[in-house]
């Protein structure tokens, strides 16, 4: 992005670092040159507050807050930073390296704009400034919604919801075999029903994986003859045939199971899978996806009507594989791929060095950015799935369940916030 589209002809400073000392992020320092020239400067922590005050503080598009983890005892300090930011209209990147998830979690919730990790993937500092400083999208018609949502280490920006009517979209596509997927749908489904101790949302899972779903099976509910029904029949559907198709589980999650039969993934069109989105939408607040992972003709409709699309990996050659295939078959047909949210599963405990640097390896070199790492849970999470029981109700204090119910409480609390503010 040149100086004049950021309007650096008119106020030279256009941008900050913020920082304990910017010489530690040499990157951030090279990437800032080549986007601004001259129309960036360096505050430290202690300077930032008192800078945005003065004229040629408000006068900044953004600041971007480079920290590691000995600035992770900085947080209180840093949320100031973020929020009188944000007050004053300034966006806010952050950027990061080696900080726990809970604390980029508390720092993105505080009101950042973006997150980048360090060190910085080719272009993605580049790719954040032209996102916040991109002029405001026209208000969307009413019935839409927008939304990105990651937590633990990940991107949160605003979600809105427009009426009650119009729920919020979650697909959840495994780029390999066996790497969760499904189980995140459902204990998230279920985190998402118990989210409060009143008022729960209401939440609706669809099983479009037609031949191989295994929601059913993690949730101890029949394949129905009813399912099949409707998809034969889609241009009939209405609430009531769609009602017939649900099934109920513990009286808090409605699912539509893959039916009893292996069916055709193009058995249905992308006009079919819209219906199904919209009826769907109109009668729950949370409406989760559990896509095949094959890439069919009405992937592209989920892709582009969902808030958030979690793609599930795992650190293997396969995922990775997977996940450069899958960006270079969106980016090919203009699909927005930067929708799509990484998750690593069974990701390395914090201890493991050389597992989390393999990790950063990984997300350098497919040029993306693994927003939530789910640690690996272990043997009772197969038995919970085998014996079709919830995480929370089988195994309350597994490690994969807690993070599982963070991620519903971030994407919880998001929602409502935007709510409240609409």
């Amino acid at each position: 992005m040149s100086d004049s589209i950021l309007g650096a002809e008119d106020h030279p400073l256009v941008a900050c670092t913020i920082s304990r000392d910017v010489q530690l992020f040499d990157l951030l320092i090279e990437d800032m040159e080549s986007a601004l020239g001259e129309g960036w400067g360096d505050l430290g922590f202690d300077e930032a507050i008192p800078f945005m005050g003065q004229p040629d503080g408000e006068r900044m598009k953004f600041i971007a807050i480079a920290i590691d983890a000995e600035d992770e005892r900085r947080s209180d300090q840093l949320i100031s930073i973020i929020q009188r930011a944000s007050a004053k209209g300034i966006k806010v990147i952050l950027i990061a390296e080696d900080v726990t998830p809970a604390t980029l979690h508390k720092l993105l919730r505080s009101g950042a704009d973006e997150f980048v990790p360090y060190p910085l993937p080719e272009g993605e500092l580049q790719s954040a400034i032209d996102k916040v400083t991109a002029p405001p999208a026209p208000a969307p018609a009413i019935g839409e919604a927008v939304a990105e949502v990651a937590s633990g280490g990940g991107n949160a920006n605003a979600l809105t919801r427009k009426g009650t009517s119009n729920g919020v979209l979650i697909a959840v596509q495994g780029l390999a075999g066996g790497v969760g997927a499904t189980t995140l749908v459902t204990n998230l489904a279920w985190e998402l029903a118990n989210v409060g101790k009143t008022d729960n949302p209401r939440v609706c899972v669809l099983d479009l994986d037609l031949q191989m779903g295994s929601v059913s099976t993690y949730l101890d509910l029949t394949r129905r003859e009813a399912v099949f029904e409707m998809l034969s029949d889609l241009e009939s559907m209405d609430e009531e045939s769609f009602g017939q198709a649900l099934q109920g589980f513990d009286g808090k999650v409605q699912v539509l199971t893959s039916p009893p039969d292996l069916l055709p993934l193009d058995m249905i069109s992308s006009d079919d899978v819209q219906q199904i989105l919209d009826m769907a939408r109109q009668h729950f607040d949370y409406v989760i996806v559990d896509m095949p992972k094959t890439l069919v003709q009405w992937s592209e409709t989920v892709l582009t009507s969902a808030h958030v699309y979690l793609s599930m990996i795992e650190l293997d050659m396969r995922s990775a594989q997977n996940a450069l295939r899958m960006k270079r078959a969106l980016q090919s047909e203009g699909l927005p791929f930067d929708k799509l949210r990484f998750i690593l599963n069974r990701a390395p405990k914090f201890t493991d060095l050389q597992g989390k640097a393999r990790v950063k390896r990984m997300a350098e070199s497919l040029g993306i950015a693994i927003d939530v790492q789910l640690p690996d849970g272990g043997r009772p999470i197969m038995q919970a799935c085998d014996h079709g029981q919830p995480l929370a109700t089988a195994t309350a204090k597994n490690p994969l369940r807690k993070e599982i119910a963070k991620l519903a409480q971030s994407l919880h609390a998001i929602g409502q916030t935007d709510a409240e503010a609409a």
